[in-house]
């Protein structure tokens, strides 16, 4: 089989990588990839995600069997849906079932239909009524960018003048464009936060197994919030029963919902959830895999992601094993991120053979590859406890140059307590 992965970050990486791993697989590509994924044999290709007849041409050229579409932005502007109108097979949700990330007020409209466990909220367009109502429920509150901001659209308000100023970014200062033109304001949940995410084709769920984000920049969770500073899983202190019930509370009832709304999801469906003491409930969806959650949940999959997709693609039934072992991932960012960040810097080699390097903002300069955005790559390690992985992957950062660049030093604390 030959396969084209859609986009350039360490998710793709990872991807295209296990598929590569399958010994039914001739080749992959990665349009646009990244000079880093070239280490493991990844094809790179110069189209750009956002050239929907490029990729197609292309595909048809080489005869690819399927296509993987991994960011949010191509599946949000219908890539899935223009490979099907040209007679090609692609692993991911339509245009309109995308919204289930494109629009956090669609999603809030998903849950409340289908009786989903979520934070309370209210949608605003308005800043005076949004403002108004942030001054009527207080502080701690959560303010969210209503469509697509790259993981940055949220912000963790400790103060009503800190939420206030969150609204005025979003709608008068139009800080994430069309996509802060709308904010949901939501209450605050506390507890621990968890990914879970699952294989979808229209109401057939198949769960993988969790992990822990952690979004904020620095240690100990302050800072801004990032795309995510790195990641492990499992996640010991969320008891199983909780998860059990996601599956059966969160993601049936949701790909059930997407059916009844006219939007059939197939692809990923990725549910951050919050361990409350009334149970999980929904932070957000996203219609893709997580970054950097991809980087510790695939590599425990011991079956054939290739052959998984296909039965999916089939409408057939895959086979999904797991492995005991833990892994754990650590993200290497450019200083200044996620605000101005440098770039430019010559990436170390990292050569421990304990660990894999997932590339993502990175470039080539005189046969080196050299940091180009803000999280530059991930070091990711496999351990039969957590504390084995962590301390792989902390080994071989320790002893690397890390100059204009950053990592937080306390990824998977709250698990090793």
């Amino acid at each position: 089989m030959k396969l084209l992965v859609i986009g350039s970050g360490g998710r793709e990486h990872t991807i295209a990588k296990k598929l590569k791993s399958d010994p039914g697989i001739a080749v992959v590509f990665c349009a646009p990839g990244n000079p880093g994924m070239k280490k493991d044999g990844i094809e790179v290709v110069a189209v750009a995600e956002s050239d929907h007849q490029g990729l197609i041409a292309f595909a048809k050229e080489q005869g690819i069997d399927w296509t993987f579409v991994g960011p949010e932005a191509p599946l949000a502007a219908g890539l899935v849906d223009d490979f099907e109108a040209a007679g090609l097979k692609a692993f991911g949700p339509s245009k309109k079932a995308a919204q289930i990330e494109g629009s956090k007020d669609f999603a809030k409209q998903l849950m409340l239909k289908n009786q989903i466990p979520t934070a309370k909220h209210q949608t605003f367009t308005d800043f005076a009524k949004a403002k108004a109502y942030v001054e009527a429920q207080g502080a701690p509150i959560v303010i969210k960018a209503d469509g697509l901001a790259a993981g940055k659209g949220v912000v963790v308000a400790e103060t009503v003048s800190e939420a206030v100023a969150a609204l005025s970014d979003m709608l008068e200062g139009n800080k994430f464009g069309a996509s802060g033109a709308r904010v949901v304001v939501e209450e605050f949940l506390a507890g621990e936060e968890f990914s879970l995410l699952a294989f979808v084709r229209n109401e057939k769920v198949y769960p993988m197994v969790i992990s822990q984000d952690h979004k904020r920049a620095y240690d100990g969770d302050k800072g801004p919030n990032t795309g995510g500073m790195g990641a492990y899983s499992p996640v010991p202190q969320i008891p199983t029963e909780m998860v059990a019930r996601a599956v059966t509370e969160i993601l049936e009832p949701a790909a059930l919902g997407m059916i009844k709304n006219g939007t059939p999801f197939t692809g990923i469906l990725y549910a951050g959830l919050i361990a409350t003491d009334e149970g999980a409930k929904v932070i957000e969806f996203n219609a893709r895999f997580g970054d950097p959650e991809t980087q510790v949940v695939v590599p425990r999959l011991t079956s054939s992601l290739a052959a998984i997709i296909t039965a999916l693609l089939a409408d057939e039934e895959p086979v999904l094993t797991w492995s005991e072992q833990a892994t754990f991932g650590v993200v290497v960012a450019a200083e200044g991120y996620p605000g101005t960040y440098a770039k430019g810097m010559v990436l170390p080699e990292i050569t421990s053979p304990d660990v894999s390097v997932y590339y993502a903002g990175v470039a080539e300069k005189d046969g080196q590859l050299v940091a180009s955005g803000g999280r530059i790559f991930l070091v990711e390690a496999k351990g039969d406890t957590l504390a084995d992985a962590r301390e792989k992957v902390y080994g071989a950062l320790d002893g690397v140059d890390l100059s204009q660049m950053f990592y937080r030093k306390d990824i998977g604390a709250k698990a090793l307590k």
